[in-house]
């Protein structure tokens, strides 16, 4: 007769080694998976966070050259008034010791009445004798304390002037300070995002393939250009013969730029002094409004609606410019970026 056995149970023993097992698997998977190499950061991605940061990086650097030159300027401001103050206490001390010992005395007292001097005298006849000349030698005393008082009045105004100046001075120093770190900041972690990328596509974003500012022509040969007049094609000339010239933010050449600093060097070999800023240059010179149509070689194209970048119109519908970090002076089609106005110098 066939015997019935029942299925033997695994022992206790074997479920824990299986359980063991299982969960060492587990970990080393989980491990693995830690371990695993980071993703490939996704180009486009990485593109349009950069593109935003060096616009902002452009915006604070514009910041900054507002607030520097505002701050050189200051700087002169103060020399010049403190100069003013050296040389008025000059002239004050010079004042205050031509008077006499009395009449310096009766200053510092606010005088003795002369009715009053008469009534202390211990011989008035004589007194009344040399009051003409007593009165001739007070009016010269006279003269020389009103200018005396007029000069410490001027001096007192120009040291309050001064410590006005001196104080704006300090404020624009930290928006300056504030304006650089700004700077900083955008251009690391630009740095950081681009750290990622391989160096050809860094290349490819920073230079053809960046924002739309970087997008450009080849090189241009100014023959192929229509000739520009007077200073206008000095300045036009000189910026072209910049292309290539690599884009440092706070630079004004003459081997490196910002985009406003190319406008201020270009026009600085034609003799004409332009306002250091994107912005100020947008309210310089003549405005010929926003089509392009109507611009001329050596007018500037201001853009964006806070005008934080500028280039030059060339003619053909190109201008050149210093676009932004990790770019050169290139040329570009005038109407890439939104104009915010045009200017003839």
């Amino acid at each position: 007769m066939a015997s019935h056995r029942r299925p033997k149970q695994p022992s206790r023993a074997r479920i824990s080694v299986f359980t063991a097992a299982a969960a060492t698997a587990v970990a080393l998977t989980a491990q693995a998976s830690a371990h695993a190499a980071p993703a490939q950061p996704n180009k486009d991605e990485v593109k349009a966070q950069v593109d935003k940061l060096l616009e902002e990086q452009e915006q604070a650097a514009e910041k900054y050259n507002g607030a520097k030159e505002r701050a050189d300027q200051l700087r002169k401001q103060a020399a010049d008034l403190q100069d003013q103050v050296a040389r008025g206490q000059e002239q004050l001390t010079e004042l205050a010791s031509g008077l006499s010992a009395v009449a310096a005395d009766q200053y510092r007292q606010g005088g003795v009445d002369p009715s009053m001097q008469l009534m202390l005298s211990s011989n008035p006849d004589q007194y009344l004798t040399k009051a003409s000349s007593f009165d001739q030698a007070a009016s010269t005393q006279a003269d020389t304390l009103k200018s005396l008082k007029d000069q410490q009045r001027r001096l007192d105004q120009q040291k309050q002037e001064a410590a006005q100046v001196l104080s704006e001075l300090d404020s624009q120093t930290q928006a300056l300070n504030d304006a650089k770190n700004d700077v900083n900041s955008k251009l690391a972690e630009a740095q950081k995002l681009l750290a990622k990328l391989s160096a050809a596509d860094r290349a490819a974003i920073l230079q053809g393939g960046g924002g739309s500012a970087s997008r450009s022509s080849s090189r241009v040969d100014p023959s192929t250009l229509p000739q520009a007049s007077g200073y206008a094609a000095t300045a036009v000339a000189a910026a072209l013969g910049k292309q290539g010239s690599p884009y440092v933010w706070g630079a004004t050449g003459a081997s490196t730029f910002d985009c406003s600093g190319l406008m201020v060097w270009a026009y600085k070999q034609a003799g004409v002094s332009l306002p250091r800023t994107s912005q100020s240059q947008g309210s310089y010179g003549v405005n010929v409004g926003t089509d392009w149509h109507n611009a001329q070689p050596g007018d500037l194209v201001v853009y964006y609606s806070d005008r934080h970048h500028v280039g030059m119109y060339i003619g053909n519908g190109l201008v050149v410019h210093a676009p932004r970090t990790g770019d050169v002076v290139k040329t570009m089609k005038v109407d890439t970026l939104p104009i915010s106005t045009i200017r003839r110098v």
